[in-house]
């Protein structure tokens, strides 16, 4: 991938998990190399990409399972905010809290619960990438490839210089020279960069640069490039190449089968995709809701085809991997849904609630009285409220009762305006007594 530095990652807490799998994928590639013979970076990509989402599966099946209960909860829970929709005063938003509370005891289930698996999936899916996209920093017998090329060309003098050149023409940003590991790691990274066009004319500038022709250079770049060739080989193609690379080169040289597998791989990616995302479950449309539902809708229409046009520009290792994953989180999808039907979702909410009310327990506060604690906080505030209005009422009553006395019974001064009025209201009232 453009831009991209092979070297392992030391990226905090992305770092480390990109470890342990590069461990995984290194064992993968032993195992076929050992037992089957097999040294295929694609098939280990495959096998290692479905052992990864195998391994994820408890997690996300717990996500499913909130997100069935999170369908059913939120009736309840839109009705609470409908109720104090247009209310923004402290006592009816500590009433909404305390409700919303209630119902979520009520399920066994936390706001935050569906979030933390998602918050622990995203750090390994990005380590997962990184590891696919960088396997000899991860998979030793693939770096031992290069290693042989490696030191022949670390030992050229002004090798910077070459190395420079070549990663610009690979789209390897990052380059260092500070220790000779390192400067080694730089060559790997841009020559595992390489696509097979750039193989073909690697001895003549790796001559130029030492000043003429080197004994041994032809032969050790071309071992490197087939032992390379073979490892990622993928139906005839080099999985290091870019899919449009290869539809230019077929359509130079000639159609062949090369072409059908390059727009094949980024098509399968966005099929696949598409299947899983449809796989998904999806939530129920409501009049609240309509939009968010509307923009998830173009976005997971969008997805799939930035992938597909993604793969055709980037290495098609990259496009084998996110087919695989597509492929995996559909197969894996549709176990969970099997599994999910056959859920009691009153036995789960029971379950839940059990959990939630132990957890309360520890704390100190019985688990009977974990939903009565929040509807007696609900109806104390209630009461606060009304009582508050009562005592608003009582005054208003009595504010008006002291101003009509102070006015009927303050003497006007005699000759006034105010003295005439109030004989006129003395006579009606007279008369009306008649």
């Amino acid at each position: 991938m453009p831009g991209i530095l092979l070297t392992q990652s030391n990226t905090f807490i992305i770092g480390p998990i990109a470890k342990v799998l590069g461990w995984i994928l290194d064992k993968i590639y032993i195992f076929l190399d050992t037992v089957f013979h097999v040294q295929n970076i694609s098939v280990c990509i495959i096998i290692f990409t479905f052992v990864i989402y195998m391994c994820m599966l408890p997690l996300t099946i717990k996500q499913q399972k909130f997100s069935k209960l999170s369908a059913k909860m939120n009736p309840e829970l839109m009705a609470i905010q409908k109720k104090y929709k247009n209310k923004k005063d402290q006592n009816s938003m500590m009433a909404m809290n305390e409700e919303t509370k209630a119902l979520y005891a009520k399920y066994g289930v936390s706001p935050t619960g569906g979030c933390l698996q998602l918050v622990i999936q995203m750090p390994i899916l990005f380590a997962l990438y990184r590891v696919i996209m960088n396997v000899p920093a991860y998979v030793d017998s693939v770096k031992d490839i290069f290693m042989g090329l490696v030191n022949h060309i670390y030992s050229i003098p002004n090798y910077q210089e070459l190395v420079t050149e070549m990663a610009q023409s690979a789209k390897v940003m990052s380059t260092d020279f500070g220790t000779a590991e390192a400067a080694k790691n730089t060559i790997v990274d841009v020559l595992y960069k390489l696509q097979s066009a750039d193989w073909s004319t690697l001895s003549a500038k790796i001559s130029d640069f030492a000043g003429g022709a080197q004994a041994g250079l032809e032969q050790l770049v071309s071992g490197t490039s087939q032992q390379l060739t073979h490892i990622n080989n993928f139906f005839g193609i080099n999985i290091a190449d870019a899919p449009w690379t290869i539809i230019k080169t077929e359509m130079a040289t000639g159609i062949g089968i090369g072409i059908v597998i390059a727009i094949a791989i980024p098509v399968l990616s966005a099929l696949t995709q598409m299947l899983s995302i449809k796989l998904m479950p999806q939530p129920a449309a409501t009049d609240e809701n309509n939009t968010m539902n509307s923009t998830m809708k173009s976005m997971n229409l969008m997805m799939p085809i930035m992938s597909a046009v993604f793969c055709f520009t980037f290495p098609i290792g990259l496009g084998i991997y996110w087919v695989a994953s597509a492929v995996a989180r559909a197969i894996q999808q549709i176990a969970i849904n099997k599994y999910m039907d056959r859920v009691d979702i009153e036995q789960l909410i029971a379950k839940n609630a059990e959990k939630a009310a132990k957890k309360r327990a520890k704390k100190g506060l019985p688990p009977q009285k974990v939903n009565t604690v929040a509807r007696q906080s609900l109806r104390n505030i209630e009461d606060t409220t009304a009582k508050k209005k009562a005592m608003s009422s009582e005054e208003r009553e009595a504010a008006i009762q002291k101003s009509t006395e102070f006015y009927k019974n303050n003497e006007a001064k005699p000759g006034s305006i105010a003295s005439k009025a109030r004989m006129v209201q003395q006579f009606n009232e007279k008369n009306k007594k008649k």
